[in-house]
């Protein structure tokens, strides 16, 4: 078949294994196949959606043998040709946490080569009504959500995984706008932001501290998240007074407020200013903590170059992409005894963690918790300590 003449076909398909990215694996006429709103075991009709040279992508359209976990999506713009946003609402919860736990298990294995068993815990919810971020699209002054990998604007009157408390953006037009962002805090304030406006600023209040945070910056999206991510790392690191920390794309100052608390002198390093400028307000009553703006992997240089030789704790934070080869490396350098490395990617944690342990440090726990409910998204917290006897140092700053 031509380029021209398989996109839009509809093919039988028996779906594999459950893949990162929210999708099943699937094969047609020897050639891969990511084949959406499908489930591991099923046999499908499915419409090729896309082709590249190395697979195909494609929506099941038509389930002719279904798995015992599939349901009928509670949301009645999920589907093929539909909303992107949700990856998995024709599964059941359980069954959705057991593939998130598989993509991470298999992610780690086979980019890190990593053998680990992963379960993924549940913040305690049912995979709905948990997002306090939503950004909507607006095309023509109507607002809606796009379909997956597409700009088609799918209009919607609900959406089902925004939290119940965030400011109404569907019912009204929106003239002139491209998106609008709605945000409701921990403690109840809402905004509403079009287009890449900051917005004002909110408060997230996470074991009784107050952290204020822009109203269109980073913040994590479900309730449960931010003490959630904090515990794991505060229990896996196991702070105590008079120790010395790195908190690694910090953010607001969410991990080092609790590392200072703690009693640690805290270094914490972040590129965004306006997340900087909110952190020095957040954290002003914690004199043990230093923040530095600008890159991570050029601030850890300079800070070698000034005699920075060892810290104890290290909580790093990065974004999708991971950290990297050198930020790893300078991590490893400083010869911390226990790393805490939180990941919203499985892909960059299994390439991260995979550096980590060519520098000597291997996993001592990893945690997988259902922040983002319904979707394919996954956040972890790895536990890292050095392999006696295996730690590299050589090369790692300068």
């Amino acid at each position: 078949m031509t380029d021209e003449d398989i996109v839009g076909t509809v093919v039988e398909l028996e779906v594999g294994p459950v893949a990162h990215g929210g999708h099943c694996v699937a094969r047609h006429e020897g050639q891969v196949v990511f084949v959406r709103h499908a489930l591991p075991g099923e046999l499908v009709h499915a419409r090729i959606t896309e082709q590249t040279a190395k697979y195909l992508r494609a929506d099941a359209v038509q389930v002719l043998t279904p798995s015992p976990q599939r349901i009928e999506a509670p949301c009645p713009y999920a589907g093929p040709g539909l909303c992107g946003g949700c990856d998995f609402q024709h599964a059941n919860i359980v069954e959705q946490r057991r593939l998130k736990a598989t993509v991470v298990s298999d992610t780690l294995r086979r980019i890190g080569g990593i053998e680990r068993t992963v379960v993924m815990e549940s913040p305690g919810d049912d995979g709905l009504g948990w997002r306090t971020r939503m950004r909507y699209a607006v095309v023509d002054g109507r607002p809606g959500m796009y379909a997956h990998r597409s700009h088609d604007l799918i209009p919607i009157e609900q959406c089902l995984i925004a939290h119940p408390d965030a400011p109404d953006v569907l019912g009204q037009r929106w003239p002139g706008e491209s998106s609008v962002q709605a945000v409701v805090s921990s403690e109840g304030k809402t905004a509403l932001l079009t287009g890449d406006e900051p917005g004002g600023r909110v408060v997230e209040v996470v074991r009784d501290r107050r952290f204020r945070v822009e109203a269109g910056g980073f913040w994590q999206v479900h309730p449960a998240a931010p003490e959630t991510l904090v515990d794991a790392v505060l229990s896996g690191l196991e702070p105590a007074a008079g120790e010395t920390a790195l908190d690694l794309y910090s953010g607001v100052g969410l991990f080092a407020a609790f590392l200072a608390e703690a009693g640690c002198a805290v270094l914490a390093i972040e590129g965004d200013k306006d997340a900087v400028r909110n952190a020095r307000r957040n954290l002003h009553d914690l004199p043990g903590v230093t923040l530095e703006t600008g890159d991570v992997d050029r601030v850890l240089n300079a800070a070698a170059g000034q005699g920075l030789e060892h810290v104890d704790l290290v909580v790093l934070d990065p974004p999708r992409t991971g950290a990297g080869k050198d930020v790893v490396r300078r991590i490893a350098a400083l010869a911390p005894r226990r790393v805490a490395y939180v990941a919203c990617d499985p892909a960059a944690l299994a390439r991260d963690l995979k550096t980590f342990g060519k520098l000597g440090y291997g996993i001592a726990s990893l945690r997988a918790f259902d922040l983002f409910g319904m979707t394919h998204h996954i956040e972890c917290v790895a536990i890292l300590e050095p392999v006696e006897g295996e730690v590299v140092v050589s090369g790692g700053l300068g």
